[in-house]
């Protein structure tokens, strides 16, 4: 039994990823009594909204559970820079019969805050993770006297070490391979990142605390690699994305299942930080990293009436297609089954 086993009190150093619009508590459940850590994405998500979900978690299993929050700083509007980015999408609002003016602007995701840290008390959920730092030193205080252990990533050897000081129970190592948002923190410069089997060894030997390798690892033979490369677990994302239980749409499910798959890359055109994503239409025009994009997360709003018009007819040209570099072991399959077939990489 790993160090990381003992930590969470789960049956295998398994965590599934938190992924936005993917995995609810349906997949949370599912995974959790399979013996992982099932994690339920909480940035996306209203404080009624987690209340219901994480409700339903500790209804339909005793196992432990992980509920994610991201951590950045809301910026300021930039008037300007949001005229721009209106102005770049502006050819596709007039294909679409959209108004520019009609699309209010705003946020699409909160950091983790004060209110809910008061709804998740009356929890006290057994994990806690966190996206992009962690939050101010009082909230972190609270989030630990719950008992609740506490993860966050880190994409540089700097960045772990940084988290350690700070008090985490352990450290996830993220490399440049995963799908979605990039957790980096201390710097936005992406070539200071690199791929995780050549990040993983270099904070296993920065840290005294359990590392979680992240990025790219998406069957059985991934996690046997990981583990010997010292990670005490593995957190999976990608391959959970067309399990029976994620909520994946059906455009992000068709591109996951085509060749488009193999072709991925970093864009912040769909939040306004760097995340990695199946190529598409917007993404090939525009190009995946816009320097007309607001800052995270104000770019989301402008893309929305995009994406859902042409959702509707069945095309994902201005739909954020998360996926890691490794698509192979996403696969249609229950999450339980998923879990216990990536687990046969621990023996």
């Amino acid at each position: 039994m790993t160090t990381l086993q003992h930590l969470l009190g789960t049956e295998f150093p398994l965590i599934q990823a938190p992924m936005v619009a993917v995995s609810g508590s349906a997949m949370v459940i599912a995974v959790s009594e399979a013996g992982g850590l099932g994690s339920l994405p909480c940035a996306g998500l209203t404080p009624d909204l987690i209340r219901q979900e994480v409700t339903a978690i500790r209804a339909a299993t005793r196992r432990p559970y992980n509920v994610n929050f991201f951590c950045h700083t809301p910026p300021q509007p930039d008037p300007q820079r949001e005229a721009a980015w209106r102005a770049a999408l502006a050819p596709y609002y007039a294909e679409f019969g959209l108004r520019s003016e009609d699309i209010p602007a705003g946020a699409g995701r909160h950091p983790f805050n004060a209110e809910v840290a008061g709804l998740l008390a009356e929890f006290r959920p057994p994990v806690v993770s966190f996206h992009f730092g962690l939050p101010p030193d009082d909230l972190l205080a609270q989030v630990k006297s719950w008992g609740s252990k506490v993860l966050a990533s880190a994409t540089t050897v700097e960045e772990a070490l940084w988290l350690q000081a700070r008090g985490v129970d352990a450290v996830i190592a993220q490399g440049l391979e995963a799908g979605g948002h990039r957790g980096h923190f201390l710097s936005h410069d992406l070539t200071k990142q690199s791929g995780t089997f050549a990040l993983l060894p270099q904070i296993v030997g920065a840290v005294q605390c359990p590392v979680i390798a992240a990025g790219g690892i998406a069957d059985a033979q991934g996690v046997a690699a990981a583990m010997a490369l010292g990670a005490s677990g593995v957190q999976v994302g990608t391959a959970y994305m067309l399990a029976t239980e994620a909520t994946t749409s059906a455009v992000h499910r068709a591109a996951l299942q085509s060749d488009a798959a193999r072709h991925t890359a970093l864009t912040h055109m769909f939040t306004g930080r760097p995340a990695r994503g199946i190529m598409n239409r917007v993404m090939h025009e525009l190009g995946p990293l816009n320097p007309a994009a607001p800052e995270f997360p104000l770019a989301t709003a402008a893309l929305a009436p995009l994406r859902a018009k042409a959702e509707a007819l069945g095309r994902s040209d201005f739909s954020p297609l998360w996926s890691g570099q490794n698509a192979r072991g996403c696969r249609e399959a229950s999450a339980a089954d998923l879990t216990r077939a990536l687990a046969k990489g621990l023996r």
